[in-house]
């Protein structure tokens, strides 16, 4: 499969992410392939930044444990980003490789954020 091109940014701050190859990271890629999405999120259970992409997205959940930077597909049409750690049924859409647990704590918990989405 090809490399997705996406830029992900959480506030005014740019994050490197390597991006899964799977059908979801397509279909989000070509979302914002025209313009960026910039997604409202909501802090949600101390571990967790949680927002609505605005549409369903393919999806292939499976039960896995998830760890601060991790980034991914909530029922096919919400995108969580952690900054703590959960095990749920979700699609793996990527993970932050730039930062730390403390850096993903003082980016996401401290009340709701913004992430944009872009092509790059």
């Amino acid at each position: 499969m090809e490399e997705y091109r996406l830029k992900m940014m959480i506030g005014n701050t740019e994050v490197q992410v390597e991006w899964e190859e799977n059908e979801s990271v397509k279909a989000l890629a070509e979302l914002v392939e025209e313009e960026p999405l910039t997604i409202s999120m909501s802090m949600y259970g101390g571990f967790e930044q949680v927002g609505s992409l605005g549409k369903s997205l393919p999806r292939n959940d499976e039960q896995t444990a998830t760890q601060a930077c991790d980034i991914v597909l909530y029922s096919g049409d919400q995108i969580v980003v952690f900054y703590g750690s959960n095990s749920w049924a979700y699609t793996r859409l990527g993970h932050i490789t730039d930062k730390t647990v403390a850096e993903m704590t003082e980016l996401l918990g401290n009340g709701d954020v913004t992430i944009t989405l872009s092509a790059e």
